[in-house]
């Protein structure tokens, strides 16, 4: 028996990183899972992984009518829906506001805003419906740059404090019916990108050495990987042990907030 058996969940953006380790995690907890992924061989492999337990959409996360989609595919092969997870996003390689261009300031804003921020209020309209009659949940992911700077550009933060904004204000109009909370991850090992309109679509996130910085950055100073931080999502949609909890942000980010190397730690 799992946790969240007979538990029907949809995530966008789940065909690597830390949308795949949720997926992964979900199934091994017994519930099935719905997918809104923009990459169609990402879908592919999703699909030969988990067969039956997994309904793949492929679509953009930006879409109503691809959110709409999913929802609809998740509900078809499952019978219902009982979390919603906003999950697509685009980091913007910590482009200071000096070396952004004022020609390609606008566009970039609306790239990231679009998949950071409006995807989630697409997936949370889309799946509303369904959401009330399961008395279910939205979590969205955030960011330790939803709370401190540096954890990217000002893109990127800006885009990361929206949510928190975007998760009080949903948890406000939509009780008691549907809770809404966040999970604030650090940095990990995974294939996010960045704007096209910066040129940085092609790069990803693991490109860089992710591990040596999460550690540097961290008091716990270890590197975290995806799968560390699935288990606030598992917690967050279980409708026993999170029953109470709405318009929250569980920072899960090592600690970043309270950083200080071991040598600084050992002066005081």
């Amino acid at each position: 028996m799992g946790w969240l058996d007979d538990t029907n969940i949809l995530i966008t953006g789940a065909g690597s990183g830390l949308g795949l380790a949720l997926v992964e995690r979900f199934i091994a907890e017994g519930a099935n899972v719905g997918v809104l992924e923009i990459n169609a061989e990402k879908a592919d492999a999703l699909g030969d992984e988990f067969g039956d337990r997994i309904a793949v959409t492929v679509g953009d996360a930006c879409s109503y009518d691809d959110n709409a989609a999913a929802v609809a595919a998740t509900v078809n092969a499952f019978g219902s829906l009982d979390t919603f997870i906003g999950n697509a996003g685009l980091w913007d390689y910590s482009t200071p506001l000096e070396r952004l261009k004022p020609e390609l300031l606008s566009d970039a804003f609306d790239e990231v805003f679009r998949l950071n921020v409006l995807a989630y209020m697409l997936g949370a309209k889309a799946s509303l419906e369904e959401l009330r009659k399961s008395k279910g949940s939205m979590i969205f992911t955030a960011s330790n740059a939803a709370f401190w700077p540096s954890g990217g550009g000002p893109l990127y933060v800006a885009s990361k404090h929206a949510v928190v904004g975007l998760v009080k204000q949903l948890a406000y109009e939509l009780a008691p019916d549907v809770r809404v909370n966040g999970v604030a991850p650090g940095g990990m090992p995974t294939d996010l990108r960045g704007p096209k309109a910066l040129g940085q679509a092609d790069r990803s996130f693991s490109s860089l050495p992710v591990d040596e910085l999460v550690a540097s950055f961290s008091p716990l100073e270890r590197a975290i990987a995806a799968e560390d931080y699935a288990g606030h999502y598992v917690l967050l949609a279980s409708k026993t042990d999170a029953l109470t909890v709405t318009g929250s942000i569980h920072n899960c980010d090592g600690g970043i907030g309270v950083r200080g190397g071991r040598a600084e730690r050992e002066r005081r």
